[in-house]
């Protein structure tokens, strides 16, 4: 049976600003609990004026206390941005206030252009190419602390926290299948490797004491509407976005546009097309489609459902258009 989970960039749209996103992320967690969706994830990233989630375990918390039973998690915490012990103080915070409900996915990248990466860490020493190291550091101070152990995660050493170790590569498949980790891949934005990624992880996987069996959860961009046309429509704030982002201009989520093809010239449409490739958009029996289609090809243990809908209304309608067809065919937990 797949799961159905929540994956939110907390957009900041045009015309509006990070406290009225982050309100819309409280209030998208508290309706996709109330939907039956398994968990809710924030994602960090710098320097981008279009997400309000850079401070994610602070965002979190804040999700946190409005809500009562959903998971909540980073997907991700790009670790090479942060010191594995304060990372692990952090969510062992979490853990604390919200006990049994917290996630920790784990990025390679910067989340960030080089220049806010340097910013973020002043040097550029390891950084992901530590990581594998760094991952194996911060599950230590997961640990229950040993008799003389000098330094230790308070809170943190002990608690309760589910580690992920998210990519868009085969590097991190390889790296969760080595420590029995579960994997997450990012096929809503880079799916290129993906059916590769899920056969090595499966493949090479080994059971550890967090996870016996290999568990794969993937990203999937889906814009649901009452109409094929109002979900087209919906989903040009997102192309619009995109295109932003990779010409190197990126800004606030724009309003959608009802002429969204003839405003892209080939290599953009080209670009769209694979970057959003692992995608439903369109009326209830289209997603309900799109879903069915995604994991028969894939196997996948769960879905991790993004909507980046400029109006927070349509948005959460698309959610429960989501959750419903995923009920259709069995899908949700």
């Amino acid at each position: 049976m797949t799961k159905l989970s929540v994956l939110d960039l907390s957009p900041i749209i045009q015309g509006g600003d990070a406290a009225l996103a982050l309100r819309c992320s409280l209030d998208l967690a508290r309706h996709a609990e109330q939907l039956g969706y398994q968990r809710y994830w924030l994602a960090e990233h710098h320097n981008m004026p279009g997400i309000a989630s850079a401070a994610t375990a602070v965002a979190l918390a804040f999700i946190g206390a409005g809500t009562e039973r959903i998971r909540i998690g980073a997907g991700g915490v790009m670790l090479p941005n942060h010191a594995p012990l304060m990372v692990a103080e952090q969510f062992g915070t979490l853990a604390s206030l919200y006990p049994g409900r917290v996630d920790l996915g784990l990025g390679r990248a910067p989340g960030t252009d080089q220049a806010t990466a340097h910013a973020l860490r002043r040097h550029l020493a390891g950084g992901a190419d530590t990581f594998p190291q760094d991952v194996v550091e911060l599950l230590h101070w997961f640990e229950p602390a040993g008799p003389g152990q000098a330094v230790r995660a308070v809170p943190g050493a002990g608690l309760d926290v589910a580690v992920w170790i998210l990519g868009s590569s085969t590097f991190g498949a390889q790296l969760a299948a080595m420590l029995g980790l579960p994997y997450a891949f990012a096929s809503h934005f880079a799916p290129a490797e993906l059916d590769r990624a899920i056969a090595v992880y499966r493949e090479r996987f080994q059971p550890s004491e967090r996870l016996a069996k290999p568990y794969v959860m993937l990203g999937m961009t889906v814009v649901a509407a009452d109409t094929d046309a109002e979900a087209r429509r919906l989903f040009s704030s997102l192309q619009q976005s995109f295109v932003a982002l990779r010409t190197g201009m990126p800004g606030p989520l724009p309003p959608p546009v009802d002429d969204m093809d003839s405003r892209l010239d080939a290599s953009a449409k080209a670009m769209l097309a694979q970057a959003l490739s692992c995608a439903a958009v369109g009326s209830p029996a289209a997603v309900k489609s799109g879903l069915e289609a995604f994991i028969a090809r894939t196997g996948a243990d769960e879905l991790m459902i993004t909507s980046s809908i400029f109006d927070h209304a349509a948005r959460r309608r698309s959610f429960e258009i989501t959750a419903e067809a995923g009920a259709a065919f069995d899908l949700a937990a």
